[in-house]
């Protein structure tokens, strides 16, 4: 497997927190389990002209090669043939909404075809991609066709960029409120506006962080103390935590603990 990445030069960084490339043709398990971060991305399949659908209930289905995939606090089922030559974009919380020209939420909890939305840059995109022989090639290629297009339309949220810098510290769902009070704002504006911006309302953003910390720590592969996990990432006690984990990942923390690989986020799904 060859896995690159790359952060893109500004002013792209202030929105995008990097570009990815992975070559997989031969995967280590049919499908993944792929979990919630809160992070919108941008995937191109390179290989082939579809991607899989694998929802949990039903028969795969071929869709679009290339996707917004919104913010989602659920998992969902990939393909992993689809990782055979694949391209990705992965925003930072509050910069997809410039890209796009549209509120982050109207994406969320969903797969939507790209060229619904860039039009005819995602064959451009593509078609680029597809050409560049050098997989490290492939990400400058990329990159320069995002700042010809896009540098001139990057723009954030300073309120909202405040109350991320805020939550990325704070215990917890009830910092919400402070915080909309000290950007002066009311509770129901702020979370408007947040929802808009990042494609969650602030008080699941701050569940899903929370989550997102105790996975970082299992995928350490530390000895595991649950309770002292628990409460460092937030946590009421071992019951809340094993709850949320449950309720985010689909599985409880053992099982994601034995089936750990090299992506914190990915875990086999059979």
């Amino acid at each position: 497997m060859l896995y690159l990445q790359q952060v893109p030069a500004a002013p792209l960084n202030r929105s995008i927190a990097m570009l990815w490339y992975v070559r997989a043709p031969l995967p280590s398990f049919r499908r993944e389990r792929i979990l919630p971060t809160g992070n919108i991305q941008v995937i191109v399949n390179l290989a082939r002209d579809f991607l899989w659908d694998c929802p949990d209930d039903a028969d795969a289905k071929p869709i679009p090669p290339s996707l917004i995939v919104g913010a989602r606090t659920a998992y969902e089922i990939v393909d992993c043939s689809d990782m055979a030559d694949l391209f990705g974009i992965v925003f930072r919380p509050g910069g997809f909404a410039a890209f796009a020209r549209d509120k982050a939420d109207r994406f969320s909890h969903q797969s939507i075809d790209l060229g619904t939305v860039w039009g005819r840059f995602t064959d451009d995109l593509r078609d680029r991609l597809r050409e560049t022989p050098i997989p490290s090639g492939k990400l400058i290629a990329a990159e320069n066709l995002l700042l010809e297009r896009f540098a001139g339309v990057v723009e954030r949220r300073r309120e909202v960029d405040f109350a991320l810098k805020r939550f990325s510290s704070a215990e917890g769902i009830s910092s919400v409120a402070e915080v909309a009070e000290d950007i002066g704002w009311s509770l129901r504006r702020f979370s408007q506006t947040f929802r808009e911006q990042v494609g969650l309302p602030p008080k699941v953003w701050c569940r899903l962080q929370r989550f997102q910390r105790a996975i970082r720590q299992l995928h350490r592969g530390d000895e595991i103390r649950w309770a002292e996990l628990a409460l460092d990432c937030g946590y009421y006690d071992q019951a809340h935590f094993a709850n949320e984990f449950k309720a985010f990942s689909g599985v409880d923390a053992t099982t994601y603990k034995t089936l750990r690989g090299p992506w914190a986020n990915h875990i086999a799904a059979d």
